[in-house]
């Protein structure tokens, strides 16, 4: 997918929509402080076999967390996002997208109660599309949610998201992690005006997201944050052009968000780590046999950045013509990465962002001319 500059981001006729809203033109696609979500989770884990007691395990949840959402209003660019509380510093998380392109890098911050603060923008991360609002407001609006850690999800587990839809405030919707794992491109790209980076670990659920959702927190039933609401995929609009959910929606996952965050309050920006190779993942049957694989899963490698650090490691990408144009056999595939077997790309991705930074190395075990062999990788970071 790619991403226009006015965020449309469409593929065969598949549109991925950052899930913030313009106005009435939506935009379509370490360790944290002590002052950290001071409030314990919320356990509402009730019997299957009970409706009663499951309905009013969310109201409660909804109760006890709705006070830390927020409604985020970029009044230069006249768009609408969602948010929470990460800290009783007055500290906001969001999307970047949201906060794109405000004036002086303020914006308008509303609290569930009817308080209203501006906010200054002090922190973004166009990589995984992450930014910290800053807000002066009095103690007793500052809710602090807890992170959950999104390592532990599991595809069927209910989820909720509570955001600004539309502008309707405080607007709740329920579903399951239907995916996890998914990338999405970055909002980061090469020098040069060139191909995004991938931004990974993502979370895909069904809970309805719409235009206005972005920013604002998915939980899990404990009532923590386990993601960050980002993009919607849909082919669904309303007469005036706005993307309707269609069940595909995306967060970004909890545990990006709490490696990330101390560093944007602290500096501003987040350093990635940097291999500097491409990949096909999820290969198919053709591809197997034209690349000459034994195996059907992991990373295969298409290309290497020159000097990169893989290049630098000895990581080895495809240079033999195949019957498939535009793929050459001879690349290594990668299989694990520091000893955590790997499947596709996505996997290998998910690992770096959430457990590695730039200076740390890695080995990656490929197999090369069917020997499995082990290469250690300085890794550097994301050009800018």
């Amino acid at each position: 997918m790619k991403t226009k500059r006015i965020l449309v981001v469409c593929s065969v006729l598949v549109l991925a929509a950052l899930a913030c809203q313009i106005g009435t033109t939506p935009i379509t696609i370490t360790q944290p402080p002590v002052t950290v979500a001071t409030q314990p989770p919320v356990s509402v884990a009730v019997p299957n076999s009970n409706p009663a007691a499951q309905q009013d395990a969310l109201v409660n949840l909804y109760q006890q967390v709705s006070p830390g959402i927020v409604a985020i209003k970029n009044i230069s660019q006249e768009s609408l996002g969602s948010g929470f509380v990460y800290d009783t510093d007055g500290h906001i998380i969001t999307n970047y997208h949201v906060v794109q392109g405000a004036d002086n890098n303020k914006v308008e911050v509303d609290f569930m109660s009817g308080y209203k603060v501006y906010g200054t923008v002090i922190g973004t991360d166009l990589d995984s599309d992450l930014a910290i609002i800053k807000v002066d407001a009095p103690a007793a609006e500052l809710h602090p949610l807890p992170l959950g850690d999104s390592s532990l999800l599991k595809v069927g587990q209910t989820v909720i998201a509570i955001g600004n839809p539309f502008g309707l405030n405080g607007t709740m919707t329920v579903g399951i992690i239907s995916a996890l794992g998914r990338t999405l491109d970055s909002e980061h790209a090469t020098p040069g005006g060139g191909q995004p980076f991938t931004a990974g670990d993502i979370i895909q659920t069904d809970a309805a997201i719409n235009p206005g959702n972005s920013g604002g927190p998915l939980f899990n039933l404990n009532g923590e944050v386990i993601g960050i609401n980002r993009a919607i995929r849909t082919t669904n609009y309303t007469n005036t052009g706005e993307p309707v959910n269609s069940g595909i929606g995306f967060a970004v996952s909890s545990n990006i968000v709490k490696r990330v965050t101390p560093t944007l309050i602290k500096e501003g920006k987040y350093d990635y780590p940097y291999l500097g190779m491409s990949s096909l993942s999820d290969l198919s049957l053709d591809q197997i046999e034209a690349l000459g694989l034994t195996t059907y899963t992991g990373a295969y490698v298409t290309s290497v950045v020159p000097n990169g650090p893989a290049d630098k490691g000895g990581l080895k990408a495809g240079d033999k013509p195949t019957s498939i144009q535009g793929l050459n056999a001879g690349g290594d595939l990668i299989v694990a990465i520091d000893g955590h077997e790997i499947h596709q790309f996505d996997e290998l991705l998910a690992y770096l962002i959430t457990n590695k930074s730039p200076g740390d190395t890695v080995v990656l075990t490929v197999i090369r001319d069917g020997q499995k062999q082990d290469i250690t990788i300085t890794l550097g970071k994301r050009p800018s």
